[in-house]
């Protein structure tokens, strides 16, 4: 049975968040897609999982809940992130989840082949950070994303982003709102698809 493991970063609910819409539209469409496969979910929001500490690196053994995070991490054949960016990276409770998973001998380092997994990043940010803008440079968002999954774990990666989120709320960016509207639509089209040609890999 396959799997796909979707987690959430957000601070807001569904209707307030262009992350949470993003891996909701994925989540839907690969379950349609794909109804024998199941899903594992975390809000990393509402139930923030800890820092790494002294303790959990140094123990003999893996604590229980870093057990079964990597678990659901390599029990995943797909892999869901909500990504919103907050002063201009990710939330720190995906870093917290990011520490808790990434773990030399197992997950990443010599002698562990790259798994191949796949994984699409649902970001979402207020601006726009593309190549050309004059923020492009503060972009530690999905970079760092790309760097850690990719780079890092050895992840097929794929990142699908909504920006300008903020223009319909901000006066100053009142001028932007088409391109916001255009961003929106063009995101969660892309969010379906991508879910729907993830769980035809997996037929």
């Amino acid at each position: 049975m396959a799997v796909l493991l979707h987690l959430d970063s957000s601070l807001f609910p569904l209707e307030n968040s262009g992350s949470r819409r993003l891996t909701d539209a994925f989540r839907k469409t690969w379950q349609e897609a794909h109804p024998q496969g199941s899903v594992i979910y975390r809000d990393l929001a509402a139930a923030p999982v800890p820092h790494l500490d002294a303790a959990t690196v140094t123990a003999e053994s893996l604590p229980p809940l870093r057990e079964e995070l990597i678990a659901e991490f390599e029990k995943a054949d797909v892999i869901v992130i909500g990504a919103p960016m907050y002063n201009f990276t990710i939330p720190s409770t995906l870093k917290a989840w990011l520490d808790q998973i990434i773990l030399a001998g197992r997950t990443f380092g010599e002698g562990v082949p790259p798994s191949g997994k796949r994984v699409v990043v649902a970001a979402s940010r207020g601006g726009s950070y593309r190549p050309g803008t004059p923020r492009a440079g503060f972009e530690h968002d999905t970079n760092y994303l790309e760097t850690v999954l990719g780079g890092g774990l050895g992840l097929q990666v794929e990142v699908i982003t909504r920006e300008l989120t903020m223009a319909p709320v901000n006066p100053a960016m009142a001028a932007l709102v088409p391109q916001a509207e255009e961003s929106e639509r063009e995101s969660l089209e892309r969010a379906a698809e991508s879910a729907r040609e993830h769980a035809a890999l997996l037929v």
